[in-house]
């Protein structure tokens, strides 16, 4: 028999930072069946016995090799037939991006993608890195692997998903070769599934710069996402943003699958 399950993904922009505003609380009382985590900013040693050890979940960490840096975490109820760290290329690898777990009937990747605003450098990493990830993807759908993807993308896909496009379109985020991977995505069969059900919604937003009050005000962009293969799009039966909880500058995100 079928049952629905809830499965979120928050960059939490530093997991014992999160911790100290209440995160486990949180946690339990929302019990989501499967919590992806971004932006760790932790080795594994340095969290506490209460992140490590929540009732009734399992926890996973791939963090960076570079303290403080970047890293991506899974808490789960289900239990995960396998946990893979990354996609097999060493210069994405050694900075903690992805994490997947083996489930009956899916594979979830729970990923932390590039910032690209730091340098030209860092862009053509980013970009490297979404080509790299879609190919991998590709590859895994090859072996008839099904597929869903979270986590912070970092880049708004259309200008419906970011309150100031037209200020945007030169900065990294909004950029046309960045949307235009998006694009690729979509043409690829998977499904952005808060626009699956949330088709022309407005002021719907995931992140929120930490500078002049642009989340009270929500002047936001929406670059925390799900996307899941064309075969799996009829088992999504809703798509949300958390938008009210507060401990990081992004908000969570969800969907509710059925298994």
């Amino acid at each position: 028999m079928a049952k629905t399950i809830e499965i979120l993904s928050w960059n939490v922009n530093g997991l014992r930072a999160v911790e100290r505003k209440g995160f486990i609380k949180w946690l339990l009382k929302r019990n989501p069946d499967i919590l992806g985590i971004q932006e760790l900013k932790a080795q594994k040693d340095q969290l506490s016995v209460f992140l490590k050890q929540v009732d009734g979940y399992e926890a996973f960490f791939n963090p960076a090799q570079r303290p403080g840096y970047s890293g991506v975490a899974l808490y789960t109820r289900l239990k995960p037939k396998k946990i893979l760290e990354g996609i097999g290329i060493e210069r994405f690898d050694k900075e903690g991006r992805v994490i997947i777990a083996e489930f009956d009937g899916f594979d979830l990747y729970n990923v932390y993608f590039p910032n690209g605003k730091m340098s030209l450098e860092r862009l053509k990493f980013k970009m490297d890195f979404y080509d790299a990830f879609l190919k991998h993807v590709k590859s895994e759908q090859g072996k008839g692997k099904k597929v869903i993807f979270c986590g912070d993308v970092n880049t708004a896909h259309e200008e419906i998903d970011l309150a100031r496009p037209k200020a945007n379109e030169k900065i990294s985020g909004f950029l046309r070769e960045e949307r235009d991977w998006i694009d690729k995505v979509v043409k690829e069969g998977f499904v952005d599934t808060f626009r699956k059900f949330h088709p022309d919604k407005k002021d719907q937003y995931s992140w929120w710069s930490q500078r002049s009050g642009a989340r009270a005000r929500n002047v936001g962009w929406r670059i925390d996402y799900f996307f899941v293969e064309k075969a799996l799009e009829k088992r999504v039966k809703d798509a949300f943003i958390l938008q009210g909880v507060e401990g990081s500058d992004h908000a969570p995100v969800g969907i509710k699958l059925e298994v």
